[in-house]
């Protein structure tokens, strides 16, 4: 009997190869005939697909295999194998394998058919036992590590070059990747020597000279506009930190703001109590800045703060700063900065606290919320779901390129010789002191937006785009991921008696997150709705939630005075000693001021081979049911983003980084 057997190579550079690849069919009743790949001309080329007629002697039944086997013919030459598809001759159905993996060296490798499923649905023996092995190996090469203690752990290897190949980049994004930042800083270094390199600057208008070709609209923007008490209040809401902000019921404690000192920034016939009672006084606090230690960049001690900054919801100028406070302990030498106060002093308090929102940004809403927790899921899910089963093949799209970029921030960015030892005043022992107070305080209901907007009072703020199209998406996720639970699980009982998914779930809590045992997920799923809610929370942090705070970084930061990454002087101690000469000592000098523009576009510009959101160029499902749940999502994100781009008609500053176009269906930088 024969079979029509088509072979997909895959896209990017160098995946075909001249290497010998035979194909063997294993079928119920038996298996197919060795049969090399080699059909005249050239085979296995990039981006081909071939197709290959394989015989056996006596029909195979249902095809439950396909081995692939590689081997080397005078050089080594990996091949990347997209999918395989099987048609027996006399035109029975067509099979589809989903594959996507490398084959690197003399390798063999066999593939399930793609339809989902789930362990207790397995009948045959072969089936069973490729499972049983696929999960051994994983489990060999994926092993937990803790990078250091008191934070999520992660992968197993010392850098990017210890993953599975199927865990790299591909060609093309590891040469964009490197090349994008040597570009960068090339480009900036040029400026540094056009501007005579370790010079400091004289004024604020001194930064445009690093103000090049790196640019961008909202970064223009911001430069024009960052001094404007309306454009500082709605970075709270819309720039790269917008999950800090919580409604003032009352205020603390160590934060002595009497009614008296702000009635002048207040409409008129109220007070300071009346707007605390109608919700519309908030507050932004950076206790968890307090006593981490600075850095030392170039022999000189930089230096930190840990400010409380108190606004108000003004009904004609939005949201507006009347208060700062920069360290946590009021005292003489602890001011509360105000509106009316000398211009530069209020100037710099306001930076003080945009510096702060650089470190919280990159380390926890950044780093600990999106990169670091997606990593855990990452690792657990490699484990302990093999390729087959239906959780598996919905969450990998998500996870692609995790733990490569992964592996190189903690290689090239928070190394101890890494980038933010350089030119960030938490570099070196700071930054780990900030993750570890952070991740004491991380729970899992902070990362389902539906309840992080209740909890944090902020559900009827006014021009809160973030809040307003995060739930946008959420609500599609959700639908999304519960469709297609569904289409998998009919009860509880069915997502408790799942072993595999069992076994996934203890080790991210066990495991992955075991020195967080408040974080408040259980160890085991009992229902249906709590593997929807994971599932979604899942894919909500690796799309929408990193898209919020990683895509709008350069924009935000690029104007350094801003969003300054470090502080060479201490907060003031006096309103009346602050000097334009004060503010100049205090940002970052231009060494420092060149890194930062250079490293936050690199890592937020748009990247050349993103996958949007939704956009499953990886086809892991096959059945017909699943594929038009996908349809389904993709047509609920074009309703979302046409949303949006209305929304956004006509306003001059536009938020736009949860257009589903825009975002990334996994964390890829």
């Amino acid at each position: 009997m024969e079979y029509t057997v088509t072979v997909a190579t895959g896209t990017s550079e160098y995946s075909g190869t001249n290497n010998y690849v035979y194909v063997t069919l294993v079928g119920e009743k038996g298996e197919s005939e060795r049969t090399v790949l080699d059909n005249p001309g050239l085979d296995l080329c990039r981006g081909a697909v071939d197709d290959y007629t394989v015989r056996s002697s006596a029909p195979l039944g249902r095809v439950l295999l396909v081995r692939l086997e590689k081997q080397k013919y005078w050089v080594e030459d990996n091949w990347f194998c997209r999918y395989v598809l099987v048609t027996p001759s006399g035109g029975g159905d067509t099979q589809t394998f989903p594959c996507y993996c490398w084959l690197v060296g003399d390798v063999k490798v066999e593939v399930r058919e793609g339809t989902a499923k789930k362990l207790n649905e397995e009948i045959l023996p072969q089936e069973l036992a490729h499972r049983t092995a696929e999960l051994q190996q994983r489990q060999k090469t994926y092993r937990w590590q803790a990078w250091a203690p008191g934070i999520p752990k992660c992968i197993d290897a010392k850098s990017e070059a210890d993953l599975h190949p199927d865990d790299r980049f591909a060609n093309e994004k590891r040469s964009d990747f490197e090349g994008s930042l040597h570009y960068a800083l090339l480009e900036l270094s040029l400026k540094k020597l056009a501007i005579r390199f370790g010079k400091s600057w004289d004024d604020l208008d001194d930064f445009k000279r690093i103000f090049w070709k790196l640019k961008s609209p909202i970064a223009e923007y911001t430069m024009k506009h960052w001094k404007e008490d309306w454009f500082f209040g709605y970075q709270f809401l819309n720039g790269s930190n917008p999950r800090m902000i919580r409604r003032c019921r009352m205020l603390p404690s160590n934060f002595p703001v009497s009614g008296d000192m702000v009635q002048a920034f207040l409409s008129p016939n109220t007070t300071l109590d009346k707007e605390l009672k109608a919700g519309n006084i908030y507050l932004v606090d950076h206790g968890i800045m307090d006593g981490v230690p600075a850095n030392v960049i170039r022999n000189l001690k930089q230096h930190i703060a840990a400010p409380l900054c108190l606004l108000y919801e003004h009904p004609d100028s939005g949201l507006i700063p009347i208060a700062i406070q920069l360290e946590q302990n009021p005292s003489r030498d602890t001011p509360i900065f105000l509106p009316s106060d000398p211009h530069l002093a209020w100037l710099l308090a306001k930076m003080w606290v945009r510096h702060a929102e650089f470190q919280v940004f990159q380390v926890l809403s950044h780093l600990l919320h999106t990169h670091l927790v997606s990593e855990v899921i990452c690792v657990a899910t490699l484990r302990h779901l093999p390729a087959v089963h239906p959780i598996y093949k919905l969450l990998t799209p998500h996870l692609k390129y995790t733990l490569e970029i992964n592996c190189r921030a903690r290689t090239q960015l928070i190394s101890p010789d890494g980038i933010f030892k350089r030119v960030v005043s938490t570099g070196g022992d700071g930054l780990l002191v900030l993750t570890q107070r952070a991740y004491r305080v991380l729970t899992y209901r902070s990362l389902q937006p539906n309840f992080d907007f209740v909890d944090r009072g902020v559900t009827k703020l006014k021009d809160y785009f973030y809040r307003d199209h995060t739930l946008l998406i959420w609500d599609a996720i959700h639908n999304f991921v519960s469709r297609m639970v569904s289409l998998y699980y009919s009860s509880d009982s069915e997502v408790q008696q799942d072993t595999e998914l069992q076994a996934w779930i203890k080790e991210i809590v066990d495991e992955g997150f075991v020195e967080r045992p408040e974080f408040g997920l259980a160890n085991e799923l009992k229902t249906k709705e709590e593997l929807i809610t994971l599932l979604s929370v899942v894919i909500f942090t690796t799309t929408a939630q990193h898209a919020a705070t990683n895509n709008g970084q350069f924009d935000w930061c690029a104007w350094v005075p801003n969003t300054p990454c470090t502080m060479r002087q201490p907060p003031p101690t006096d309103k009346d000693a602050v000097t334009m000469g004060l503010i100049i000592d205090t940002l970052p000098d231009i060494s420092q001021s060149c890194v930062q523009m250079a490293i936050t576009w690199h890592l937020g510009r748009v990247q050349p081979d993103a996958i949007p959101m939704g956009q499953y160029v990886e086809q892991y499902f096959v059945e017909p049911a699943a594929l038009q749940v996908i349809e389904t999502l993709k047509q609920e994100l074009k309703d979302i983003e046409e949303q949006i781009i209305k929304q956004n008609e006509g306003l001059e500053l536009q938020y736009l980084y949860l257009c589903p176009s825009r975002i990334e269906n996994s964390i890829t930088i």
